[in-house]
């Protein structure tokens, strides 16, 4: 999928890595392709009317050769989970930024990303939205999310404990962890809420508000109780 869904599929630029083989870029750029032709059939025919079969059909390969690199149906519009993972883990691995601050850097590439291409494409905050309705109307689609949210809290925990030579188990990186994966939360129900200007600059600027408020209580911790709304 090229564009950002409101709710389970983030998306974060890869990380500088090493230079990849034309293999790997072909195995890479036939990924991409799998996941953007599953997003459009299933937006326009809904999830479960959607085969695996008919992805392989549209892409010229086999269902098989999805299957190689998708293991379930509903990971081909989840497979960017993976790049936030990574993109956190490499955040917490830095003692020098704090655990909040890790968090928000990988969700504002994502807001980044997302704007950009809202101004670039006049039609992708529309299919953002649609999108994000298509998951929540989807069961299986939002248990698959859910794991996925697991899989970010894990990875935050195991990266916070190898800092602090802890067990992942341990209730301080655990916790810690279950604090900042919450982010995506905010993130995803603030997208929901504001993509329905259509002007991303406005998305931008309410979204990464609604962020950084929520990034203050953690910052606070949880000795008081959330402030009276003023505004």
């Amino acid at each position: 999928m090229n564009v950002s869904p409101p709710v389970g599929i983030p998306v974060v630029a890869a990380s500088a890595a090493a230079p990849l083989s034309l293999r790997q870029r072909r195995q890479q750029e036939l990924r991409q392709q799998l996941s953007d032709v599953a997003t459009q059939l299933f937006l326009e025919r809904g999830f479960d009317a959607v085969r695996v079969a008919d992805v392989a059909r549209a892409c010229g390969v086999t269902e098989k050769t999805v299957y190689n690199h998708f293991p379930t149906k509903e990971s081909l519009l989840s497979d960017r989970w993976d790049h936030s993972i990574q993109a956190l883990r490499t955040q917490l691995s830095d003692p020098t930024t704090a655990p909040v601050d890790a968090a928000l850097a990988v969700l504002e590439a994502e807001l980044a990303y997302l704007i950009t291409q809202g101004r670039q494409h006049g039609s992708s905050l529309a299919q953002v939205s649609r999108f994000g309705a298509l998951v929540r109307a989807t069961p299986s689609l939002l248990a698959h999310q859910r794991g996925a949210m697991d899989r970010l809290t894990d990875a935050a925990a195991a990266a916070l404990a190898e800092q602090t030579g802890r067990s992942p188990e341990d209730p301080e990186p655990l916790i810690t962890a279950s604090a900042l994966t919450g982010l995506w939360t905010v993130f995803f129900h603030s997208l929901h809420r504001h993509l329905r200007t259509g002007d991303p600059g406005q998305v931008e600027v309410d979204v990464l508000g609604d962020l950084h408020q929520a990034a203050d209580v953690l910052r606070r911790g949880l000795l008081h109780r959330p402030t009276r709304n003023t505004r």
